[in-house]
């Protein structure tokens, strides 16, 4: 029936305001920009501002008139929203009026669009601070940002979720864990999990037990003098590109020994290739050859990668623990390390510093035993007691901090 009543107006020419129900919107609209035309509305305040003062010899005159003169001011509001031309960061007495043009934005064709009501799911834009221009504007004194809880997570970045994907965990065993239901819950391969812990499909678990779990399917190597990105990527039949791309290697050149890289969707080529690249020999070190990086307590035990926690305040000096020169410097992030650096020593050991606020030397640099190298923060993943501390890993030995209790000093 409406179909048929609209072809007909076109035929026959216009309906009447009263018949058409767009041109009656229209009509609307254009008494709203009467009733807000700008002169009328100075007029108005101006006789608000006049009754005020005649009003305040009787306070209860005095008050009403406040309150009827803040009501037209919030009723006119809303309307301010529909017009494109307001800054609504900056509401300006200035002359200028021409955002009170009709805007075709209120007759929209889109029978879903309200200029008066906010959605429930629409986030809502906090009322920003006001500051005082010169004796004619208000200017917002808080950025005009609307933010949703989606939008947040952009604006206030979280760092121990950065790059989460790329993080090598260690899994604590519960009840009822078994291999397979471990590789389901991690959404890997079960060989990964053999692979990376050195365990055998036959192999039983145990609550409390700790078990290394690669971001992905595939195989962990530790870099050795020699290698080379390609010579691995045939050795584990995978790609040397995804190599460089998941581990956040500049090029193939960018490796150094000691480093841990993850081989996306690698395979374990045999069991001999399996103890040297993805378990190194741990060799114990004599008790002198390290001294404690830092003055401090140990504030964690051995944990991935045979690494031992030293808390002190965050600004304390951090010493090379033993002569060797500076191989690979990271700032930022880095898989939760923050800011460290790792030192190659002439044993072919590799120790790493990690969540340094401030490092002191470069790549390259000979150090000696007791060198100052950086000073100890809380960058990259660190939580609880923890938080100032310098994470302690040694590569291709044993740790010779492992055997001290929790809260022993140095």
């Amino acid at each position: 029936m409406t179909e048929i009543r609209v072809f007909k107006t076109i035929e026959e020419g216009p309906m009447s305001p009263d018949e058409d129900p767009i041109r009656g919107l229209i009509s609307n609209g254009a008494k709203i920009r009467k009733y807000l035309h700008p002169v009328k509305l100075l007029l108005r305040l101006f006789n608000g501002i006049k009754k005020i003062k005649e009003s305040q010899k009787d306070p209860f005159s005095f008050m009403g008139v406040i309150s009827v003169t803040l009501l037209i001011i919030f009723a006119i509001l809303p309307f301010l929203n529909i017009f494109p031309g307001i800054n609504r960061n900056s509401l300006c007495l200035s002359g200028e009026f021409s955002f009170l043009a009709a805007s075709p934005e209120i007759f929209s064709e889109n029978p879903s669009q309200n200029h008066f009501l906010k959605s429930t799911n629409e986030p809502l834009a906090g009322s920003p601070s006001l500051l005082l221009v010169g004796k004619s504007s208000l200017r917002a004194a808080t950025p005009p940002v609307t933010a949703s809880p989606q939008v947040l997570g952009a604006i206030v970045t979280v760092p121990e979720f950065e790059n989460e994907e790329k993080v090598i965990i260690e899994y604590i065993v519960e009840s009822g864990d078994t291999l397979s239901s471990v590789a389901v819950q991690f959404d890997i391969s079960l060989e990964t999990i053999l692979w990376a812990n050195n365990l055998s499909r036959k192999s039983a678990l145990k609550i409390g037990q700790k078990l290394v779990i690669p971001p992905i399917s595939g195989v962990i190597h530790h870099v050795k003098s020699g290698d080379t990105v390609s010579e691995i990527a045939r050795t584990y039949k995978g790609g040397a590109d995804e190599i460089v791309a998941f581990n956040d290697l500049s090029d193939e050149n960018d490796i150094y020994i000691g480093d841990i890289l993850i081989i996306p969707n690698g395979v374990m080529p045999s069991s001999s290739a399996k103890s040297a690249a993805t378990h190194p020999p741990q060799t114990p070190l004599g008790s002198a050859y390290f001294i404690a990086p830092t003055k401090g307590k140990i504030s964690q035990g051995l944990h991935w990668y045979n690494a031992i926690d030293f808390s002190n305040p965050c600004g304390a000096l951090v010493f090379a623990a033993a002569q060797g020169t500076v191989q690979r410097i990271g700032y930022g992030w880095n898989d939760g390390y923050g800011n460290y650096l790792t030192i190659l020593h002439p044993n072919g050991v590799v120790t790493l510093y990690a969540h340094l606020s401030e490092i002191s030397v470069s790549s390259g640099t000979d150090v000696s035993q007791g060198t100052i190298i950086g000073r100890i923060g809380n960058t990259g993943y660190t939580v609880g007691a923890t938080g100032c501390h310098v994470h302690f890993e040694v590569r291709g030995a044993q740790n010779p901090f492992a055997g001290y209790r929790l809260g022993a000093q140095f």
